[in-house]
């Protein structure tokens, strides 16, 4: 069973959202996976996903009340087989973690969606666009799960 951290900057936005997205989608595929998500940052810990995302993301059918912000640490290159970053920013914080001779890949999240032509989820945080997000993190998602 292939275990994916899915990680942004606070873990209320972004990654939440991937998380519930990949997990219904994976569900709905009858893949078992296992998913979680992470910050690389910790002003956040402990908080449910941002409001206006919670918001549009229940629109589209998923639920991230239960979801609680957490920080990234080292350790997740050992618990999980996929770590994927939400934009460049990321991948540089959590490959600066990354303990000498692990070989866990991490990928950007819309390397699994390269028609988009983008290479970052914007964080909706800061553009107010939360279903953008939420279509390009569906889209990723599709190809994601397709890899499987």
């Amino acid at each position: 069973m292939q275990k994916i951290l899915f990680v942004c900057l606070g873990n209320i936005c972004r990654s939440p959202s991937a998380e519930a997205v990949f997990a219904t989608k994976a569900a709905a595929a009858r893949q078992p996976v296992i998913v979680d998500s992470a910050g690389t940052g910790n002003w956040h810990v402990g908080e449910a996903p941002y409001g206006p995302m919670q918001r549009a993301a229940k629109s589209r059918g998923y639920d991230l009340s239960a979801l609680r912000a957490r920080q990234f640490t080292a350790a997740d290159f050992d618990g999980f087989d996929l770590i994927v970053a939400m934009d460049a920013v990321n991948l540089r914080d959590i490959e600066r973690l990354r303990p000498l001779g692990n070989e866990t890949p991490v990928e950007l999240m819309m390397a699994f969606a390269p028609e988009a032509g983008i290479k970052s989820v914007p964080d909706p945080y800061y553009t107010r666009d939360f279903d953008e997000a939420l279509d390009l993190i569906e889209l990723a998602s599709e190809g994601l799960l397709s890899r499987f």
